[in-house]
């Protein structure tokens, strides 16, 4: 899917808030609720409830998701239990990015190359001119995805805007990341990765360890999107954890393969039954 795929040697909120019924519900509106009870010549409120207990009891099925974040904590146990944790890299915590610090443009094609030049030139001349622009960075990714492939990601990038990924730590452990999209703008796109355990200690202010942008502006005339990536240098992430988050992004976003898109699905309907295990073998499934 990816050409030229990544350099070889990891906004949307994504916090759910989920409602809960509360006992001072009733106490609070009690005066609107005992006008409904008059208004369908119901004796009280308690014949109210009564009438719509139904109602109420699938209301809470539908509102009570369970968060898959939370699931992680018991993953995270039953791991620390099976591994020799001194054979686990614990990520540093970097803190956290300042929310009072100044907003600064989000960075497009001409930002790199000039973009009306390079649109009259074969593909080849420009995925040339890509490699080359990248080639000096030793903490960069960058591909060149064809036009289809990443519209399939787009979409389901915009539907499930936020997911889990592990990767490998040690001889038999995983760590997990957060993946987060973004569309800044109309031909931009980005997806920021970070790890749980720091997304969990500073929510959306959570500094990403990996940074990826896709450019839309060559889709109409070579029918591609111009990738390209950063992973910070004071995360302990290595090149190659993060070459391996990328491709199950793709994998999973790509749309072709129906068990990770359920998974995707799953999550961002804060499903009961998500499987954290199930998510392992599929992300380390060939």
């Amino acid at each position: 899917m990816f050409r030229s795929i990544l350099r070889q040697p990891r906004v949307w909120a994504p916090a759910r808030h989920y409602l809960r019924l509360n006992s001072s519900l009733a106490a609070k509106y009690e005066a609107k609720l005992a006008e409904k009870a008059k208004q369908l010549g119901l004796k009280d409120v308690e014949e109210l409830k009564q009438h719509l207990k139904d109602e109420i009891e699938e209301k809470k099925k539908q509102m009570n998701h369970v968060d898959p974040l939370k699931e992680l904590e018991e993953f995270e146990r039953q791991q620390q239990q099976e591994y020799d944790q001194d054979r686990q890299r614990i990520t540093k915590d970097r803190g956290a990015v300042d929310p009072d610090a100044p907003k600064l443009p989000y960075k497009t094609l001409d930002s790199y190359i000039d973009a009306a030049k390079v649109k009259g030139l074969p593909l080849d001349d420009v995925e040339a001119i890509w490699r080359a622009r990248w080639s000096s960075n030793d903490r960069s990714l960058h591909a060149v995805v064809k036009a289809e492939s990443f519209m399939k990601m787009y979409a389901n990038a915009f539907k499930n805007p936020s997911f889990i990924l592990p990767v490998p730590k040690g001889e038999d452990g995983y760590e997990m990341n957060f993946v987060q999209w973004s569309f800044p703008g109309p031909q931009t796109t980005h997806c920021m990765v970070t790890t749980v355990a720091e997304y969990k200690l500073h929510k959306e202010y959570a500094k990403p360890h990996t940074t990826l942008e896709f450019h839309q502006e060559l889709m109409p005339e070579l029918g591609v999107v111009l990738m390209n990536g950063h992973v910070d240098k004071d995360s302990s992430v290595s090149m190659d954890e993060a070459h391996l988050t990328v491709l199950n992004i793709q994998r999973f976003y790509s749309g072709d393969d129906e068990a990770k898109l359920q998974l995707l699905r799953s999550f961002t309907a804060g499903d009961e039954n998500f499987d954290i295990k199930r998510l392992v073998e599929e992300s380390t499934s060939v």
